[in-house]
């Protein structure tokens, strides 16, 4: 999932080389945090969120395959 997330994200930065991201699990959960720089995060979030939401789906749909649910937060650099 946390590759997932990656290559999503470094499509759609200026920076790819600044996408950083941590996956966390916790009790069955999964936990993806996803970093990048300062002047892309427009560009990952999206307008009114929706790019951010898009990939989220993405992501959960991911981990229902595996059996598993999974969040994912947008880390202020």
């Amino acid at each position: 999932m946390k590759d997932l997330v990656e290559s999503i994200a470094k499509q759609l930065v200026d920076d790819p080389s600044q996408v950083s991201v941590s996956e966390i699990e916790e009790r069955g959960r999964v936990r993806v945090e996803l970093k990048v720089a300062k002047e892309d995060m427009g560009r990952v979030i999206g307008k009114g969120g929706r790019v951010a939401n898009s990939i989220r789906v993405l992501l959960r749909v991911a981990a229902a395959r595996e059996g598993k649910r999974a969040s994912l937060d947008i880390v202020e650099p």
